[in-house]
């Protein structure tokens, strides 16, 4: 966790919406860490810092942490991220409090690679995201920043399911688990397709080809 991100944070005393639009004139973002079993502890943080931040894809799915007023330490994991719906402003966070000797239930995305080189892709078939993100259960020094789906094998008509993907070591799958849970009748039900490729509009399977009717010969009707 060497390129843990570090947010510098100072403790806030007043609440309220007049306390939070105070607090967003001067350049910070109201925020809460909450859960462990400890008291919820209100803290401001900076809102040019957040807004560099959440450019990179780990900020939202890995162990964060957080210094308040230069002392306290806490790690935690971004639960609610609330966004101005018209302006580039963060209104406030939630964060939860974690315990790294305790395993965590989150959610990570899916990073398909090898598009291009995708079979299907290169015949023209479309690919399709069905499933950007899965959740997981580990322990917090086990948690990926995301989780690897090779497509190059991929060809038209066919799809990666959730049993397909390999997780990392010490990482499980939420949806295997249900699986495994599941009796034989809906197992398959629960193995979802996460991404496919689908022939381009227009094009036809050969099976289409085969049944379609055949004209007939303008020489035969003469006859």
């Amino acid at each position: 966790m060497s390129d843990q991100i570090v947010l510098h944070a100072k403790k806030r005393e007043e609440q309220g919406k007049g306390a939070s639009r105070r607090l967003r004139k001067e350049g910070l973002v109201p925020a809460i860490i909450y859960g462990a079993g400890k008291e919820p502890s209100m803290i401001a943080l900076q809102h040019s810092k957040l807004l560099r931040y959440e450019q990179e894809d780990s900020f939202f799915a890995s162990i964060l942490k957080v210094e308040i007023d230069g002392g306290d330490e806490e790690n935690v994991l971004i639960r609610d991220y609330q966004r101005d719906p018209v302006k580039p402003k963060i209104l406030h966070i939630d964060l939860l409090r974690v315990n790294m000797a305790e395993k965590i239930h989150t959610s990570v995305p899916l990073h398909f690679i090898n598009d291009e080189m995708s079979v299907g892709v290169k015949e023209g078939g479309i690919m399709q995201r069905l499933i950007v993100e899965v959740d997981i259960v580990c322990l917090p020094t086990a948690l990926p920043e995301y989780i690897e789906v090779d497509v190059s094998d991929l060809d038209i008509g066919g799809s990666i399911h959730i049993s397909d993907i390999k997780a990392p070591e010490g990482v499980e799958l939420m949806d295997m688990v249900h699986m495994e849970e599941a009796d034989d009748e809906h197992k398959s039900s629960l193995d979802l397709a996460i991404v496919s490729v689908q022939a381009p509009r227009g094009a036809s399977t050969a099976d289409e080809d085969e049944g379609a009717p055949v004209a007939p010969d303008a020489s035969e009707d003469d006859a």
